[in-house]
């Protein structure tokens, strides 16, 4: 997806616009550089939401909505596997009462409890991303400059209105032990919510919403590496 992006501006009014719950499977194809999963913003610096790898290999969640409510988490783990398949959710839910679970990150089933650098986001605050903006799969914007993802992404969840466990898209292989992907997981996506890129390149709506996003820039290519059948990659960490 180098170069690649997808857009789609949110018009629905929201199911709930505290809380929500995003989720992807991802395969990296290059390292120590700044890459945009999930964004929306105003145009501005002030109103914005993100999910990217930093340039430090490490995941940064972060919601601000006006110029001093501002919630961040950064990972203390870096992500640095490029033959893997990673799965990342982030669930905000600026209603909870306890600050630490307002803005939550999982990878690979299990939630990140050690932060690099984390701050709690005010409750009840607002967020960017299920407001009535452009949202983007892939790329930034003003705040994060063109930062766009390049790799693979598979089966991009948007539940709006819901704040998920990772558990509810992927599961534990009672065999060998690892995660892996619920291909049709049980769960309600509200007004705003979608589910693309669902088998291959589709970017239309597979949640009933008709929330289809728009292939924005550059050319989405389709790949039989999936989170359920895994290619091999030469690793750019072995020289």
């Amino acid at each position: 997806m180098a170069n690649t992006f997808l857009s789609k501006t949110l018009s629905g009014s929201p199911t709930d616009s505290n809380k929500w719950t995003w989720s992807a499977w991802v395969k990296r194809g290059k390292l120590t550089s700044e890459q945009v999963l999930f964004f929306a913003d105003d145009g501005g610096t002030n109103y914005y939401g993100r999910i990217q790898f930093h340039d430090t290999d490490e995941i940064s969640f972060r919601n601000k909505y006006a110029s001093t409510n501002s919630g961040y988490a950064v990972t203390k783990a870096k992500f640095m596997d490029t033959s893997a398949w990673y799965h990342i959710v982030c669930v905000l839910d600026t209603s909870n009462a306890t600050a630490g679970d307002r803005m939550i990150i999982y990878v690979n089933g299990e939630r990140i409890t050690e932060y690099d650098s984390f701050a709690a986001i005010d409750q009840n605050a607002g967020s960017t991303i299920n407001d009535g903006y452009q949202h983007r799969i892939g790329k930034g914007n003003a705040t994060s400059g063109t930062s766009f993802f390049d790799g693979l992404m598979s089966h991009v969840h948007f539940c709006d209105g819901q704040a998920y466990a990772a558990s509810d898209f992927g599961e534990t292989d009672a065999t060998t032990g690892q995660w892996k992907i619920k291909t049709s997981p049980s769960v309600t996506y509200g007004t705003n919510g979608f589910f693309i890129l669902k088998d291959g390149n589709s970017v239309t709506d597979q949640s009933g919403n008709s929330n289809t996003f728009l292939n924005a820039g550059g050319t989405l290519s389709k790949t039989e590496d999936c989170p359920s059948n895994v290619f091999a990659t030469l690793n750019t960490l072995d020289g």
